[in-house]
């Protein structure tokens, strides 16, 4: 979180603006939270440039219940409830097993065995196939990609164009959360875009769709009435109660990236910073980094010591100087530096200090 967007919320816990309330305390319908929520979705649209056809739904339940939800609102579209898959990563390889329990969800393309690029051997998990060979169904209800995989460290800088696919009228769903709000989007690229908050916009528990309007009101009839986009388009994201203080968190953190000068000036941040982490670690022979150059993730960036029997040490190390959660993934291992917006370059310098101490004095 941005420190300045901590220093605000602490600053106004007990009394928002004079009202004498807490954000907690007030009501959802009350007229200082509708305010909140309201300059909130004014502050996303202006910071992505979302065309007004699309809606903006806070919701909870993060990218995971998304997963669920997405399918039970978009496969009614067709007459067949079917939906297509890139698989780059842990995500979406969720996002189509859960699309499993509603219609036939098909793999377009995958990452998950070995190739080799330009000479190079590739590892399952850290290339992309490229737009050009995925095989996209054109009666399918959506194409769903996960555009940054936070396990992996996979990004995809560029979303395709759908009628380049060969399937003009299948609609584009990102998963976009790990990256939301580093960059600007092309928004209207993609039919649907969701994220969670807690990596660049918010605390957890807050899930942000951005979804074209045409796409709204075709919901299984098994889908839960809280999790309609129909429903929550209509009451503004009022039909559930919302999550009140991470909408008000949020809309601090949108006020802060237009201070920054907006999502191209903060892209350029996390740029300078990833270069710089990912120049050192190519000029290392200690550290390895498995994710092909050319998908690099500029927020998540996995490495290994090729000596793993020293991972203890080093985290051991890290942490003495106040380096945290640089653990990677329980399920890929190794480690993970998390460099989102809030990060500033000079913690990603003090990481390389310690990087080239640690080689020196263990290499």
């Amino acid at each position: 979180m941005p420190e300045p967007v901590l220093e605000q919320a602490a600053s106004e816990m007990l009394d928002w603006h004079g009202c004498g309330m807490s954000v907690m305390e007030m009501s959802h319908r009350g007229e200082q939270f509708i305010e909140i929520c309201s300059q909130a979705e004014t502050d996303l649209r202006e910071l992505l440039v979302i065309p007004p056809d699309y809606a903006v739904l806070f919701m909870q339940g993060g990218a995971t219940a998304e997963n669920a939800i997405v399918p039970m609102n978009l496969l009614g579209r067709v007459a067949q409830p079917k939906a297509d898959f890139v698989i780059s990563g842990i995500w979406a390889t969720k996002s189509h097993q859960e699309c499993q329990r509603y219609g036939d969800a098909h793999i377009a393309a995958t990452n998950a065995t070995a190739t080799v690029i330009d000479g190079t051997q590739q590892a399952p998990y850290t290339w992309l196939p490229k737009s050009d060979t995925w095989r996209v169904r054109k009666d399918a209800a959506y194409l769903h990609i996960c555009s940054n995989e936070t396990i992996g460290g996979i990004e995809t800088m560029d979303w395709p164009d759908m009628q380049a696919l060969g399937a003009p009228e299948v609609p584009l769903v990102v998963d976009a959360s790990s990256h939301f709000l580093s960059r600007p989007m092309q928004v209207d690229r993609a039919g649907m875009i969701f994220a969670g908050a807690q990596k660049n916009a918010g605390p957890a528990g807050l899930t942000m769709v951005i979804v074209r309007r045409d796409l709204i009101g075709h919901a299984l009839a098994i889908c839960p009435s809280a999790f309609d986009y129909k429903n929550v388009e209509a009451q503004r994201s009022m039909y559930n109660t919302p999550p009140t203080y991470a909408i008000y968190i949020a809309g601090l953190v949108f006020k802060w990236l237009k201070q920054q000068g907006g999502l191209a000036a903060i892209e350029q941040k996390n740029i300078l910073k990833a270069r710089a982490l990912y120049d050192y670690f190519d000029h290392s022979a200690f550290y390895t980094l498995p994710i092909h150059p050319s998908v690099r993730s500029r927020v998540n960036v996995p490495f290994f010591l090729r000596n793993t029997s020293l991972d203890g040490a080093f985290l051991k190390g890290a942490q003495e100087r106040g380096l945290m959660q640089l653990k990677g993934h329980k399920s890929v291992g190794g480690m993970r530096a998390s460099i989102y917006n809030a990060m500033p370059l000079e913690g990603v310098l003090a990481l390389i200090d310690y990087l080239k101490d640690f080689e020196r004095s263990h290499g």
